[in-house]
Order: structure tokens, then sequence, then C-alpha cells
């Protein structure tokens, strides 16, 4: 399988910690989307992605996926051990509802496509940070009020709650949002940063993040 992927990219970092949780092998293939303009937006790559986004999937068939979200399930769906949703119908709902809270109402609002749409309308980086703040931060209390007080996200193990939750937290850090008001959320972080698996995907650890 090959990934296209971008070091800090959301998106992409969950589909990184998912492949690692599950111990599949995949070729990174590193889409940057800053230099000339964007590599996202050149035709070579919107031969793959027609949305021009990041991340991308060519599985081992040669089938290209797209949106995190379709890929994660494909990936759970294709390869079931080990499981990121639990076996109980409401167990799974609460790693879902968790999931599409940040995959959804907060990662979408942070897209730097939405940004630099906000720029161009005229706000000042001042407006855009006071934006980012604002909705993560609402987004983030909803979570520390729907996870667990033990463990990850829904327990001992990492789940499809913990996929989106550690990469949302990533960019409210890159963005300087404070995370004081959530200890809920704070214990699954210290948790994750120490599973080799989450170690494996994070940005400081992929080959295409600037020296």
């Amino acid at each position: 399988m090959d990934l296209y992927t971008y070091y800090r990219s959301t998106s992409s970092y969950r589909v990184r910690i998912a492949l690692a949780l599950k111990g599949l092998e995949v070729r990174h293939v590193p889409v940057n989307l800053i230099r000339d303009g964007g590599e996202h937006h050149q035709p070579a790559y919107r031969a793959i992605n027609p949305q021009g986004r990041v991340p991308a999937l060519r599985t081992d068939s040669g089938e290209v996926l797209i949106q995190s979200p379709a890929i994660i399930e494909y990936l759970e769906e294709t390869h079931p051990q080990p499981p990121l949703l639990p076996g109980d119908a409401l167990q799974r709902a609460r790693q879902r509802q968790v999931a599409a809270l940040i995959g959804c109402d907060i990662h979408p609002l942070h897209n730097v496509a939405v940004l630099n749409r906000l720029r161009k309308m005229g706000t000042d980086e001042d407006g855009v940070n006071a934006w980012i703040g604002h909705w993560i931060s609402e987004g983030l209390a909803a979570v520390e009020a729907l996870i667990g007080d033990d463990g990850f996200c829904f327990g001992a193990q990492p789940g499809l709650a913990d996929v989106y939750l550690l990469p949302q937290l990533y960019a409210a850090r890159r963005f300087a949002v404070d995370l004081a008001s959530y200890p809920r959320i704070l214990r699954v972080e210290r948790l994750a940063l120490e599973h080799p698996a989450f170690r494996t995907a994070h940005p400081d650890a992929q080959a295409d993040k600037p020296a």
C-alpha cells in the first residue's frame, strides 16, 4: 500500500496511527502542501486525488481511497485485528461520536483552506488565531465530557476516538491553544505518546518533516 501524506496534516496523522496500530506495512509518499504553491494542487497529484488533499491510500490492488474516515473504515474492515472499534454497538457509537466531533466539527474549521479563505476575506492574524482557538477549545470541551476517567478515551486499549484525538491535540499545540482545562484529554495524550504506534505516526517521526 502507498500512503500519500504530509507530516503535519491532521487527517494524514490519523491514518498513520491506524496503520501503525494494526501493524500494517505501507510506503509513505510525501505530498508537500507548501512548496511551490503545494504539490497537492499539481496535475500529477490531482490525477490521484481529484480533491487535491491528503491523505490518499493506494491499496495493494491499485484502488485509491481518499478521506481519512473512509480509509480508516476500510482498514478496520479488511484488517480487523487489532480492532479500533469494540464489539458492543453502544461502545462503537461512543467511539464514533468522538471521532465525528473531531473530524467534522473541529478539524475542518482550522483546515488550511478555511484559514486562507478567512485571510482573503480580510481577517487579520489575530482574528484567525481567535477563530482557531474558539473552535478547538469548544470542541475539546465536549470531548472532555464524553470520554472516560481511566486509560485511553474508552478503556485500556486505544481505539478510533484516540486515533482522532491525538492529531487534534498536535494541531491544538501548534496553534498555541491552552489545554489545561482538559485533564482527561491530557491523560490520554500522555498514554498515547508512550505507545509505539503513536510514536511511529507522530509528525516529528516523519521523513518529510523539514530539518
